[in-house]
């Protein structure tokens, strides 16, 4: 069973400051005889949630380039979202959750803009 659209996430509520930590792995396309591929489905990145106080994995697909940010930048999720993949038990259901966003970028800081350059008074 899955969540038709998954679940939309208030990234900032959610995860707070995002940092950069590594590529956890890179998920192949599998042939039709069952062999990996060379084609790269999706990459998966470990980040820092200070929101979660923990490390997440978020999924991005294979069309966005390979991120090679430096340890502990600051990163911004594009259009995250949460889904679930649930397995009946015989107890009931296990649910596992996974992270999915369309990009991963750096963080644009607001106070970090230049100022505007001032008309000279004559």
């Amino acid at each position: 069973m899955r969540l038709a659209n998954g679940i939309v996430l208030d990234k900032d509520a959610t995860f707070d400051t995002l940092k950069f930590s590594a590529l956890r792995r890179e998920v192949r396309v599998q042939n039709d005889d069952g062999t990996v591929s060379e084609k790269i489905k999706e990459r998966t990145y470990d980040l820092k949630s200070k929101g979660q106080g923990c490390m997440i994995q978020v999924s991005i697909p294979a069309n966005v380039p390979l991120k090679e940010f430096d340890y502990n930048t600051e990163v911004e999720l594009i259009n995250p979202v949460a889904d679930t993949v649930a397995n009946a038990t015989f107890f009931g259901a296990e649910v596992d959750w996974f992270l999915k966003a369309d990009d991963l970028v750096l963080k644009k800081n607001k106070g970090n803009t230049p100022p505007k350059p001032q008309p000279k008074k004559d």
